[in-house]
C-alpha cells in the first residue's frame, strides 16, 4: 500500500489544485452557497473516514435534546435515491447503516438522507425542526453552515497527513480555517495537558481545540438481551466493518477469539453470512453498532451482539456545551 501511495503522488498535485480552486471560489463568492434561516451544524472531517463524526453526531443529538433536532446525511452505499425521511417503514437499505442508527436510537429526532442538501434541508424545513445536523458535510460547499465542527484522530491528525490520493485528505490543510472548532477524536482517557497543548500546536489553528474519547457501554446487546461485559467470560467472534476498528477489539477482544474485518459501511452478502456462522461455530458474534444496523434479520438475534459506544470530552465539556447551545439558542431566537 505504502508503495501504490508513492505511485500515486504526482496525482496529488492536480487533485490539490482542483480542490484548492474550488474552496477558493466559494470563498471569494464565485460558487453560491445557500443560508438558511435556522441553526445548521456541520459535523466533517478533512480526511476519508474513521474520525468517529456517528457518535459526534448522536452527543450534539443528546446536548440538543430540549430542541426539536433534525439529522441529515447522505445516507452513504444505501439502496435508494433522494431525499426521504426517515419513518417506521423505511430500512437500513433506505438509509445507510448511520442514518438508520440515529433513527434506531433516537425515534424522536427527524432522521433524513438527501445527496443535495439543499433539497434535503428545503424538505426538513416543511416539518420546523429547531436545528439541522449536517452529518459529513464539510466539504459540502453549496450549503452555507451556521456552525462548523472538524474532526481529526488523535493517532491520525490531518496536520501529518497528506492530499489524496497520496494521503488520505480530502481537501488541502487550509480547509481547517472553515472550522468554528476542532475536535481530536479517540484520544487516550489520560491525555495529559502537555500532550494535548503540543498536539494545538501541530495544528496550528486559532480556533478552539477539544480532545474526545470513546467511551464503550458496560453492556453487549441482543434484540432481547443484554450481557454485562465484565462476566462475559466466553470464547466468541468479533466482526467489524469499520474504517479503523483497533479499538473496538483492542477492548473487547482476549487472544482466544477470533476476530473478522470487512470495508468500512460494507454490505454483507450471504457467503459473508456463512463465513460468519462457521468461524462462529455457535458462540456468540459482537459486533459494532453500525455493523448491527447491517447485520440484524441476517444472523441469529440470539447470537448476535452489538457493543454501544459514545463520545466524552477529556476536558472542557461545559465550555464545549455552551458554545452549542448560545450558537442554537441565538440563532433560534433570530430566526
Amino acid at each position: 500500500m505504502i508503495f501504490l501511495r508513492k505511485i500515486l503522488f504526482p496525482l496529488s498535485l492536480p487533485y490539490w489544485v482542483i480542490t484548492y480552486l474550488r474552496n477558493f471560489l466559494y470563498d471569494i463568492g464565485l460558487f453560491k452557497s445557500q443560508s438558511f434561516s435556522i441553526p445548521i451544524i456541520a459535523v466533517g472531517n478533512l480526511s476519508v473516514g474513521g474520525t468517529g463524526k456517528t457518535p459526534q453526531i448522536e452527543y450534539l443529538i443528546r446536548l440538543l435534546k430540549n430542541y426539536k433536532v433534525a439529522t441529515l446525511s447522505r445516507g452513504y452505499k444505501r439502496a435508494s435515491k433522494g431525499y426521504i425521511l426517515a419513518n417506521e417503514n423505511t430500512s437500513e437499505k433506505d438509509l445507510g447503516d448511520e442514518p438508520f442508527q440515529f433513527y434506531t436510537k433516537f425515534p424522536e429526532v427527524l432522521v433524513a438522507v438527501d445527496a443535495n442538501r439543499r433539497n434535503g434541508i428545503t424538505e426538513l424545513l416543511n416539518h420546523k425542526p429547531d436545528v439541522v445536523l449536517l452529518d459529513d458535510a464539510f466539504q459540502h460547499r453549496k450549503v452555507k453552515a451556521g456552525f462548523y465542527i472538524l474532526l481529526t484522530t488523535y493517532n491520525d491528525l490531518f496536520s501529518d497527513d497528506y492530499i489524496l490520493p497520496f494521503g488520505n485528505l480530502r481537501e488541502p490543510e487550509m480547509g481547517k480555517k472553515r472550522a468554528n472548532l476542532i475536535i481530536v477524536t479517540k484520544c487516550p482517557n489520560d491525555l495529559s495537558d502537555i500532550a494535548q497543548m503540543k498536539i494545538k500546536q501541530q495544528l496550528m489553528v486559532e480556533v478552539p481545540v477539544y480532545f474526545s474519547t470513546i467511551v464503550y457501554d458496560q453492556y453487549i446487546y441482543s434484540k432481547t438481551n443484554k450481557i454485562e461485559i465484565n462476566s462475559f467470560k466466553e470464547e466468541k467472534v468479533l466482526v467489524a466493518g469499520i474504517a479503523k476498528p483497533d479499538l473496538f477489539f483492542d477492548f473487547l477482544g482476549n487472544q482466544s477469539d477470533e476476530k473478522i474485518t470487512f470495508p468500512d459501511h460494507h454490505d454483507f452478502s450471504e457467503d459473508d453470512i456463512k463465513k460468519i456462522l462457521v468461524t462462529a461455530n455457535n458462540r456468540k458474534i459482537i459486533t459494532t453498532e453500525k455493523d448491527y444496523m447491517r447485520l440484524d434479520g441476517k444472523i441469529p438475534s440470539s447470537q448476535l451482539y452489538y457493543l454501544p459506544i459514545q463520545s466524552r470530552l477529556i476536558q472542557n465539556e461545559t465550555n464545549f456545551n455552551t458554545k452549542i447551545l448560545d450558537y442554537v439558542g441565538k440563532s433560534t431566537r433570530n430566526s
